[in-house]
């Protein structure tokens, strides 16, 4: 029997320079694209701050990433001081232990730089968010939830101090948007194709758009209606999505939202 060559893998963190070569993982099919273009420009700007970004390579093919920062740079709504937030972690190749050896990294980074521990925030309603299952496996504790079915994951490095948090007035974040609004931030390369959808649905039904672009730490953790942070729309007080919907399902629940009373 033939011998099959081995597989060679290797994890490879990503900087400027490298990011110009490999690219960014997500969307790396429509390298033009302005979402693509926006991600890679975050990100250059984001390593600038602890953004850590690391790409797992097998045979030089992208077949993962990890993303995460620092809380107090992190573009999820979480109260975690110390604490480590992943924001992305994807393997296209499963059952190999890939996701395994990416949050291993991330943990072990982690604990050598004196942190807390790390928080994930995921949601089974939509792949935007990673899967908590990997998570779970790996003794991460779920020890909170917010609307719209959003958990929060963690896995502290000791147990004598307090555990990360959401905020409680999602409620009242809502209410204060009563035109068709979009915050968003370019954490994600499909938050442009998502704003077009909301905004061609808008156009059909003559609905103007307020589109704002999250500038700041602060300013998300201010007005997020979510604990995602990087895109929610908004529509008389009521969350439209926080994820990318076709021009379709925007157009109705749009139209739903129009008939009803004021």
């Amino acid at each position: 029997m033939e011998e099959r060559p081995l597989t060679h893998v290797e994890i490879v963190e990503m900087n400027g320079q490298l990011l110009e070569g490999i690219g960014s993982y997500c969307l790396r099919s429509k390298k033009d694209a302005e979402g693509y273009k926006g991600k890679n420009k975050w990100l250059n700007q984001q390593f600038e701050k602890s953004l850590r970004y690391f790409q797992l390579l097998e045979d030089r093919k992208q077949v993962g990433f990890i993303e995460y920062t620092d809380a107090e740079y992190s573009s999820r709504v979480i109260h975690a001081d110390d604490y480590v937030i992943i924001h992305c972690l994807w393997v296209s190749a499963v059952g190999k232990g890939y996701g395994t050896q990416l949050l291993k990294k991330c943990l072990e980074d982690a604990k050598q730089r004196g942190k807390k521990g790390v928080a994930v925030l995921t949601n089974d309603q939509t792949s935007w968010t990673p899967s908590k299952d990997l998570f779970l496996q790996h003794e991460f504790q779920l020890i909170t939830t917010a609307p719209f079915h959003f958990e929060l994951l963690v896995y502290p490095f000791n147990n004598d101090g307090a555990h990360p948090y959401f905020p409680e007035n999602w409620q009242e974040r809502l209410t204060r948007f009563q035109n068709l609004t979009i915050l968003r931030s370019f954490q994600c390369p499909y938050v442009e194709v998502a704003t077009e959808n909301i905004l061609a649905a808008a156009h059909k039904l003559g609905i103007s758009v307020e589109l704002i672009d999250l500038q700041s730490r602060e300013e998300l953790m201010e007005k997020s209606p979510t604990p995602y942070g990087i895109f929610s729309v908004i529509y008389k007080g009521q969350l439209i999505s926080f994820h990318r919907l076709t021009i379709h399902s925007v157009y109705k629940r749009l139209q739903k939202l129009m008939e009803e009373p004021v």
